[in-house]
């Protein structure tokens, strides 16, 4: 039997209807989104209720109590995660992550965000001038840093690392070396398409991620941010070099305006191609080491 891909779907982020009107954005639509996803292929799905830049640093929880409830009964075993305000300043990491904390503490969606750096993220468009996403850098410290770390070996969810550039892995790594990083985790490996930041999506950024992330021994997936992770090549190539897989409509950038399931489909025909398969939600969390529903 081909052996399985962990295939994440982000399936909405800032994108806006404006630039795709298939983005599902509320409670309703997302659950329903998300319910069709697993059902092609998909074992992780990520989530925002409320955009990442938000002045207070809160995002409440009920909106993903509400989406995620019907996708867990459904599925037990499938990986859900939130997004976390990162426009605030001065906003303690204590507020700004309060609603994954929850989410956690109550036994929902089995991974919890956590991003180990700070990073600009801007905006391009062709023959103009480039356009800032927020009006500062999303900032995370050493200490905000461990702070979520901690928590999630307090409740038992694995760390879903996000690794903007370099600096993000690099303090993540560090951090895995010293038994700071429970167990259940997955390096997230971001590469910037038209959102200009950190390492650009080719083979040679690939293994200059590798080269630092392979001796850990931790798993890890590719997402093009702003782009098409499978029309560049880069989901091939990872996948080639024994990673996994995100898709979805947050990251999607480029001339058309595919559903959600679209993009699941493409990736899941991908790894036919290479005789691989998207792995089961419960194949999944086997893993990265996390417990299945009946251990639970």
């Amino acid at each position: 039997m081909p052996s399985p891909v962990i295939l994440e779907v982000a399936v909405n982020g800032a994108t806006p209807r404006s630039v795709n009107p298939h983005v599902p954005l509320t409670p309703a639509e997302v659950a329903d989104e998300m319910l069709a996803c697993v059902a092609r292929g998909a074992s992780i799905a990520h989530d925002h209720h409320e955009a990442m830049f938000v002045p207070d640093g809160v995002h409440p929880v009920e909106p993903y109590l509400e989406a995620w409830a019907p996708v867990l009964a459904a599925h037990p075993d499938v990986l859900l995660y939130p997004t976390m305000a990162a426009g605030a300043r001065g906003i303690p990491v204590e507020r700004r992550w309060a609603h994954v904390e929850e989410l956690a503490r109550r036994g929902m969606g089995g991974l919890s965000l956590v991003d180990p750096g700070s990073v600009n993220v801007g905006l391009t468009s062709d023959g103009v001038v480039p356009e800032a996403a927020a009006p500062g850098p999303y900032a995370n410290s050493y200490a905000d840093t461990e702070h979520m770390f901690a928590r999630c070996s307090v409740h038992g969810t694995g760390p879903s690392i996000s690794i903007f550039d370099p600096s993000f892995l690099r303090t993540a790594l560090t951090l895995h070396r010293h038994g700071r990083v429970p167990s259940g985790a997955i390096v997230k490996l971001y590469f910037g398409g038209e959102l200009e930041f950190g390492l650009p999506p080719t083979p040679t950024a690939l293994e200059a991620y590798l080269e630092m992330l392979e001796p850990s021994g931790l798993p890890w997936s590719v997402a093009v941010l702003g782009g098409d992770v499978v029309g560049c090549g880069l989901a091939e190539a990872a996948v080639r070099r024994g990673g996994h897989l995100r898709v979805g409509l947050e990251d999607h950038a480029g001339p058309s305006t595919p559903t959600n399931t679209e993009l699941v489909e493409r990736a899941v025909a991908l790894l036919a191609d290479l005789d691989r398969r998207p792995a089961t939600p419960t194949e999944a969390r086997a893993i990265l080491g996390l417990p299945v529903s009946r251990d639970r």
